[in-house]
């Protein structure tokens, strides 16, 4: 079973409960606009966030057509995120979703341009910038968050999945555990034994509070192995993949 089907069948459940978090839905202040090369296709990129209404929710626009920012649209693809609708994916998303859920943005209109322009396309790629989430997250909390307001001048509550039981998740050797609790805390451990300067590390915090975000999390880095990169540089039938990558923006080990 997918990630995403998972998750719908977890929706239609009993196992969680839509309630109000206590707060009003916030959006971005102002627009942000920020153009880099991509890492995947290497090309270049321009994305605009602008502020949305409350209720629109987070969604990518590309050639006209809207994508919303959900697992539902998430697409299985090698080391990157990809939602893919209506015959349109975008990839790379993950790096900007995160500091958009961090930083308390909730409505979002994400327009996405490919910097070289051809008639045919239908697929669109993030920047990658350093290859973690840090030119996102200083880029909202310059422009700031604002009360986000529907069409007729109302706000609206924010709402969010409570568990009411615990869940486990496994593909291959690799598992997610959620367990009902007050507030969100997460604990996340990689073990990389073939290389030692990864090794086995563990990772706890409260991360939408105060500035641990900004401090430990929007900074983490793409990483990735010299052998997975040598096989995705080498396999047509996968290209094109990693055409963008530098080292600045991922650490190969």
């Amino acid at each position: 079973m997918t990630l995403s089907a998972t998750f719908n069948a977890i929706k239609s459940s009993n196992v969680i409960s839509w309630k109000s978090t206590g707060r009003l839905q916030q959006t971005l202040a102002g627009f942000i606009e920020k153009t880099g090369k991509t890492l995947h296709s290497g090309n270049v990129s321009m994305v605009r966030l602008c502020p949305e209404f409350a209720g629109k929710g987070r969604y990518f626009e590309f050639r006209s057509r809207l994508i919303p920012a959900s697992i539902d649209f998430a697409k299985e693809s090698p080391l990157c995120t990809t939602l893919f609708k209506d015959g349109v994916q975008i990839r790379t998303v993950e790096h900007l979703l995160s500091a958009l859920e961090a930083k308390g943005v909730d409505n979002c209109k994400i327009e996405i341009l490919n910097m070289v322009a051809d008639d045919q396309d239908v697929e669109a790629e993030v920047p990658i910038f350093d290859g973690s989430a840090s030119a996102w997250a200083e880029a909202i909390e310059q422009v700031g968050l604002k009360e986000a307001l529907d069409c007729h001048g109302n706000n609206a509550e924010k709402v969010a999945p409570f568990l009411n039981q615990p869940i486990y998740v496994q593909r291959e050797d690799s598992f997610v555990a959620a367990f009902p609790s007050q507030k969100v805390q997460i604990s996340y451990g990689i073990d990389f034994p073939q290389v030692p300067a990864i090794g086995c590390q563990w990772f706890s915090t409260t991360p939408l509070e105060g500035t641990c975000y900004a401090m430990h999390i929007a900074s983490s880095r793409t990483f990735c192995i010299y052998e997975e990169v040598f096989f995705f540089l080498s396999s047509c039938s996968l290209a094109p993949f990693n055409r963008g990558g530098a080292y600045v923006q991922c650490w190969i080990n």
